[in-house]
């Protein structure tokens, strides 16, 4: 087979891979939180993967993350996670989905206002590039 489209295969499946990663609001959370981390440190969960202007059972966002999120981002190699305590810290593919949070935040005050009012995040970064 080609190597052109044997390599444009693989990259089409490594986009699939992080654009299905950020399709749930716990796992761009929890990005989000190894980013503002220093490389190498844990974060603690499951309060590192919430929303913090919506108000969530913790008990039901750890059973999601243990059953679902932490499972799905580490078969990708995006985290690392241990249970006891239930922490995550980056894993060795983490650039690849955290490159596209970096350059939405880095681009915030293009975003429409529909998708920046209420995430707290953005906000942040549109007010400091405002202030800049």
């Amino acid at each position: 087979m080609d190597v052109r489209i044997e390599n444009g295969r693989h990259v089409i499946k490594k986009w699939d891979q992080v654009f299905e990663i950020l399709t749930a609001e716990p796992r761009r959370q929890l990005i989000v939180s190894l980013l503002d981390a220093p490389p190498g440190q844990s974060v603690s969960l499951p309060e590192h993967a919430v929303n913090p202007n919506i108000p969530a059972d913790p008990e039901k966002v750890r059973r999601e993350l243990h059953h679902c999120h932490l499972p799905m981002l580490a078969d990708h190699g995006f985290i690392n996670w241990e249970t006891e305590p239930l922490v995550a810290s980056r894993g060795p593919r983490f650039d690849e989905v955290a490159v596209v949070l970096t350059a939405l935040h880095a681009t915030a005050t293009d975003i429409p206002d529909s998708l920046v009012i209420g995430c707290q995040r953005l906000e942040r970064e549109r007010q400091t590039s405002f202030r800049d």
